[in-house]
């Protein structure tokens, strides 16, 4: 899998930008505030219709325009395939395939797969629960149509249940309908455990391996899903777990009348990480937290080749600076096949790497 070009049209500070790529190692270098992470988040966006750094597309629009594009020719196995979004300030995304509109962004999981893996990171295990969630929201709705869909509806219905429990005061009548998005939320919700269950299990066989070996064979990594307490198998069909869903919600409805609160559902779920046996969120050193970290976003990428026998594109935003020259070098090693793009400061040493400068929003060399 690889991206051969990319166009952009007022994304972020590009006023336009057409490359080509190299199907190997691709570093972007050039001083901070550039657009370095610009070309990367739009890489990455194609792959998923999502920014890591981006809560609404108006953000990723240059500033006084109103509108922006990005595009891709990219190749899934032997299948080449034009990406294109087209962002509007006032009105939706349109996101096309060989110039046929997808109705949804999880349409995407079909065509290219990236693993983006960037400073904020490398604090992803002491990090709260949600980025946790983030994480694995990420890289699961890249594998899988169904849970992107899925997760889109659940999100939703969150939205709209959690006005009705802080609006019902003043409008009892809301509370006619409570019942119904939860049931909803029930079964979108059992769809998201099942698929995020099968992802921390396929990563636990991959992630301990990487870690042991980037610490030295002298910790032990160890993974585990943690969701609603009454769904005692996550791994379990979706229709076990949309039953023990309800039996939770019913259980908790009073208290989210009183809070205002949705209390019960999958939005509340963590990726438990241990080292040694001992919470890794509570215990582990900075320099423990970072080789966890990297080990889950290489482990993700040895995932992603599992499932299809193709490496996704590697997007690595500037972490090997942030990584001691142990660390770096192991992570140089380790991806060793599959195309790469990397962001520097400098150009630095990076063997066989096709070179691009970046200053001011322009690709110079």
């Amino acid at each position: 899998m690889r991206i051969d070009g990319l166009e952009l049209e007022f994304w972020r500070n590009y006023l336009h930008a057409k490359l080509e790529f190299s199907p190997g190692v691709n570093v972007f270098y050039g001083a901070n505030a550039q657009g370095k992470t610009n070309l990367l988040e739009a890489i990455a966006y194609l792959s998923s219709a999502r920014s890591h750094r981006a809560r609404y597309d108006r953000e990723l629009i240059m500033l006084g325009v109103d509108n922006g594009f990005v595009s891709g020719q990219v190749w899934n196995g032997q299948r080449a395939v034009t990406l294109e979004a087209r962002l509007g300030r006032a009105g939706r995304r349109q996101l096309f395939a060989n110039g046929v509109r997808l109705n949804a962004a999880g349409e995407l999981a079909g065509h290219f797969r990236t693993v983006l893996f960037c400073p904020e990171d490398l604090f992803l295990v002491k990090a709260g629960a949600a980025e946790r969630r983030r994480f694995l929201d990420q890289h699961i709705c890249q594998l899988r149509v169904r849970y992107a869909a899925a997760l889109a509806e659940y999100k939703r219905l969150h939205e709209h249940k959690t006005r009705i429990l802080k609006d019902y005061p003043q409008r009892p009548d809301l509370l006619d309908t409570l019942d119904d998005f939860s049931l909803r939320m029930a079964q979108t919700g059992a769809v998201i455990i099942h698929y995020r269950a099968h992802f921390v299990r396929k990563l636990a066989q991959h992630a301990p391996a990487i870690h042991s070996q980037c610490s030295g064979g002298g910790e032990r990594l160890e993974l585990d899903y943690k969701t609603v307490s009454t769904v005692t198998d996550p791994l379990a069909g979706a229709k076990a777990i949309f039953q023990q869903l309800l039996d939770h919600q019913q259980s908790h409805r009073q208290a989210e009348l009183e809070s205002h609160m949705c209390l019960s559902g999958p939005h509340k779920d963590d990726l438990e990480i241990r080292i040694n046996g001992q919470s890794a969120k509570e215990y582990a050193s900075q320099g423990q937290a970072r080789t966890a970290a990297l080990a889950l976003k290489l482990g993700a990428r040895e995932l992603f080749y599992a499932d299809s026998g193709q490496w996704p594109v590697l997007l690595l935003d500037d972490v090997l600076s942030e990584l001691d020259q142990y660390r770096r070098e192991f992570v140089l090693e380790r991806i060793q096949g599959g195309q790469v793009f990397i962001t520097a400061c400098e150009e630095g040493d990076f063997p066989r790497a096709t070179r691009f400068r970046v200053a001011d929003g322009q690709v110079v060399g």
